[in-house]
């Protein structure tokens, strides 16, 4: 356990909302064909993609994402926007594989994603050639230079994706937000943008079927999601939080877990460097 691994007490057996019925299984089989397709015909047009002038490449981004979530049976809500130009660390809290593609859908950005990730089917290729940054959160030592690299991202112009929680939750219980991504903000000298993610059922309460925690399997997380019926994302895309007033790391994260009403400080017992 390291710190960039932090321990969630969420499991499938316990946290999770079951889906599956017989009645629900052909309509999660078109669903999962069309989710597959889409992110195969994104992975093969990427590299066309990316020749495209920015703007036009992240409008075509951005709708292609809302487009996947929409194909796995989600219906997605945003409210709020992302500043569209120059760096920007967004933070959000982590529930799901979903939340990368909303995220997108908000403002396309690289995304600072678990080594593990690369090794996915299809989507660990497309997540590399998106420009991700990969962390091996087994290794503390490489903290430091996990940093200078998102620091030099926002530098670029970039917006950097990053979940602070260090882990996924099943949305009923959060995690706390760790420092040291927000560290690269103040190097950079650029603005943080939380961004409070939450699903639920159409009309009616929480959900955690998209919760993606534990050792769930990415395949039985995606047969829940495509499952479920009525499943709805809200996206709440809070005020941008300034680096430019004299504030330090532990303020500006714990000032982004208030934006986004995630539990209070829970630093106190963390080591000096997360």
């Amino acid at each position: 356990m390291s710190a960039w691994l932090p321990s969630a007490p969420c499991s499938p057996r316990s946290c999770v909302d079951a889906t599956a019925s017989a009645a629900a299984a052909p309509r999660a089989v078109l669903r999962l064909v069309a989710l597959v397709t889409l992110v195969v015909t994104g992975t093969v047009l990427s590299p066309l993609v990316c020749r495209l002038s920015v703007p036009v490449r992240e409008r075509i981004i951005s709708a292609w994402c809302r487009t996947v979530v929409r194909a796995a049976g989600v219906r997605v809500r945003i409210t709020g926007a992302a500043p569209p130009h120059g760096g920007l660390l967004m933070v959000a809290n982590h529930i799901s594989w979903l939340d990368i593609p909303l995220l997108a859908a908000v403002r396309p950005g690289r995304v600072l994603a678990k080594i593990e990730v690369r090794q996915w089917p299809v989507a660990g290729a497309l997540t590399a050639r998106s420009g991700a940054l990969f962390i091996d959160r087994d290794r503390l030592r490489a903290l430091p230079d996990t940093v200078a690299r998102i620091a030099d991202g926002l530098r670029a112009g970039s917006a950097v994706v990053v979940f602070p929680e260090g882990s996924t939750w099943c949305g009923r219980s959060q995690g706390y937000f760790r420092r040291a991504a927000f560290q690269a903000a103040l190097d950079a000298g650029v603005p943080v943008q939380p961004v409070r993610l939450h699903y639920r059922h159409h009309g009616g309460p929480a959900s955690t079927a998209p919760a993606f925690v534990g050792s769930d399997s990415l395949l039985s997380s995606l047969w829940r999601v495509v499952s479920a019926h009525r499943l709805v994302a809200e996206v709440r895309v809070e005020p941008v939080l300034p680096t430019d007033t004299g504030t330090d790391r532990r303020a500006l994260a714990l000032a982004a877990q208030r934006a986004l009403e995630l539990p209070g400080d829970g630093h106190a017992n963390l080591p000096a460097q997360i």
